[in-house]
């Protein structure tokens, strides 16, 4: 974070300091919200929840070295105490964003947010000093975190932006003003919560809603949600896509023999080809959605196809594939699961797996709402259509209904098995895995099916693991 006394701190939030001899001391280090990460210099930010209170970290972490905490009573060190923690903590991020002056990128989506964000990152940060939102910290709460982080040195500031419900993505661009806004999608992701598509399109518009005159609305061409939400912006609109008539865009896409995507890469400013070592044909739209960033930002097109190729994976259990040393091949990408990205994941096992033997490991997709039974019913007839060896359904109804899918989609029952837990699954396929095959792990969060993935990893290993 830039500097900035515990007076100026407790001016910007409208609080009062507690125990502090000098006022004029200075936050010079990261602003955090876990204890373990205070380091000194830092200003350590005490949420009250409900099985743990920051508060009670308060000595901990002032001997750690943080100059003080932000807090909503007296904790018997220096503190700049609050009504509100959350309220204090956005109004902060907002003040140093406005002192900063930084480009700031915006970015919403139902599926693909981390992955582009992680893109965009790793494009940008090749022409000028970026920092980006760590994994999915994209709430009221990670988003100002990640703001804070930045620097006088920053040029760019790319921030992911989720939402469970109308106004959530307003409220993220009030703490934070985007220059530029990106919309990758609408899907079904938390659609129980929303209610439908439309009332997510509602939610994901509230981005280029925020924007000024003089920014930019990208927009994804291929899906029509997103695309009228032109009408919504007063910002200059980019289209990416594969339609031909997106500004920047893919042709010739194909994959290669191990799935990676490979296209030619269209910008208004010119051509060049891009081989990703991502996995997968959806990571198209998400490489043409950072490239249309870059390309807004002032980069060329030989510039953004040479980070894009380059570019990997930053946030973890996402399309991690890793090779086990007996050939087995184990595609972790369990943090999180919703229809759209359950077909992408299944679509990039059969390029990853062609002509070897495949497993689908696949547990619930959560906050479906009453669409719950027909998309998992559908995932599972999707795996058994892509020529999938056998899904393995992990857990209770949900997963029964994916089982249920491609026993009715399969030709001989045998495509399909459904087990109780993430440890009936690993059992299973210790059993039955063979050098050459290739596994799919995939579930929303809370299933916890990366659990299965490492103990995969960890069986019949001799010597070390190799990554790919």
């Amino acid at each position: 974070m830039i500097a900035l006394s515990l007076a100026e701190i407790a001016a910007v939030v409208g609080g009062q300091t507690h125990d502090i001899p000098d006022p004029s001391v200075q936050v010079t280090g990261p602003v955090v919200r876990d204890s373990r990460e205070a380091v000194p210099g830092s200003l350590f930010v005490a949420f009250a929840g409900e099985r743990v209170d920051g508060h009670d970290f308060a000595q901990a972490v002032v001997g750690a070295g943080a100059v003080a905490v932000l807090a909503s009573r007296p904790v018997g060190v220096p503190a700049v105490v609050v009504e509100d923690v959350q309220a204090a903590l956005g109004a902060l991020a907002r003040h140093v964003v406005r002192r900063l002056g930084t480009t700031l990128v915006a970015l919403t989506g139902s599926a693909g947010k981390t992955s582009t964000k992680d893109l965009i990152a790793q494009v940008l940060r090749r022409k000028a000093p970026t920092v980006f939102t760590p994994g999915s910290l994209n709430n009221e709460i990670g988003l100002p975190l990640t703001a804070l982080s930045a620097t006088e040195e920053t040029k760019f500031l790319v921030l992911e932006m989720g939402a469970r419900g109308i106004g959530h993505i307003r409220y993220l661009t009030e703490l934070t003003p985007p220059k530029i806004g990106l919309v990758l999608n609408v899907g079904s992701a938390h659609i129980g919560e929303f209610g439908g598509r439309e009332q997510i399109a509602q939610a994901k518009g509230e981005l280029v809603e925020a924007l000024p005159e003089d920014g930019a609305a990208i927009l994804n061409a291929d899906d029509p949600l997103v695309r009228a939400m032109a009408s919504r912006t007063k910002a200059k609109v980019i289209l990416f896509g594969e339609s031909g008539e997106a500004d920047v865009r893919a042709e010739n896409v194909r994959l290669t023999d191990s799935g990676q995507p490979s296209f030619r890469l269209h910008t208004p400013s010119g051509a060049s080809d891009v081989t990703m070592r991502l996995y997968g044909e959806h990571h198209v739209s998400n490489a043409l959605a950072a490239a249309a960033v870059a390309h807004e930002l002032g980069m060329s097109a030989e510039e953004i196809a040479t980070a894009l190729s380059e570019a990997g994976s930053l946030s973890r259990w996402r399309m991690e594939v890793t090779e086990r040393p007996d050939g087995v091949t184990i595609v972790n990408d369990a943090y999180n699961a919703n229809p759209e990205s359950m077909r992408a994941a299944l679509r990039a096992l059969a390029a990853i797996g062609k002509g070897r033997r495949t497993w689908a490991v696949l547990g619930k997709m959560a906050e479906l709402g009453d669409e719950a039974l027909a998309e998992h019913d559908a995932v599972g007839r999707l795996a058994v259509r892509l020529n999938v060896s056998k899904l393995v359904a992990v857990g209770g109804r949900e997963a029964s209904w994916l089982q249920l899918g491609a026993y009715n989609e399969g030709s001989w029952g045998e495509e399909s098995v459904h087990v109780s837990d993430a440890q009936a699954a690993v059992d299973l396929l210790r059993s039955e895995l063979r050098p050459g095959d290739v596994v799919l792990v995939k579930a929303s969060r809370s299933v916890g099916l990366e659990s299965v993935a490492q103990a995969l990893l960890e069986t019949g290993a001799e010597g070390e693991v190799a990554a790919r």
